[in-house]
């Protein structure tokens, strides 16, 4: 069992930079892939970025590539994403999961990035 606090979201100026943390419970941590997704108000959630247990793989969406990068400290127990150059459209609650092979099982609550033009 896994439990995620997503955190480091607020508003913010297009243009500007936010990092999202996300913390797990568990001793289980390193063996999870994670992963980051976004829901935007009447759209569906989206796949943003994730990450193997290693770290040595990184995945994005075109939409944030080149502008969010994912990371984690497993002896943190702490998944990041570091977003910048943010703009209006990235808007949205974003989460954190963990998972095996891109199936997540685990969810945090989300928290809430707002980009003001």
């Amino acid at each position: 069992q896994v439990q995620l606090v997503e955190s480091g979201g607020g508003l913010v100026q297009a243009g500007g930079s936010l990092r999202l943390s996300c913390a797990a419970s568990g001793r289980t941590f390193s063996r999870y892939d994670m992963g980051w997704f976004r829901q935007a108000p009447g759209k569906e959630r989206e796949f943003v970025a994730a990450i193997r247990w290693s770290g040595g793989s990184t995945y994005y969406a075109d939409s944030v590539k080149g502008r969010f990068t994912i990371s984690r400290d497993n002896a943190k127990n702490t998944v990041y994403l570091q977003m910048n150059s943010l703009k209006p459209e990235d808007t949205a609650v974003y989460y954190c999961a963990a998972g095996v092979a891109d199936t997540y099982a685990y969810w945090g609550q989300g928290t809430q990035v707002t980009v003001s033009p």
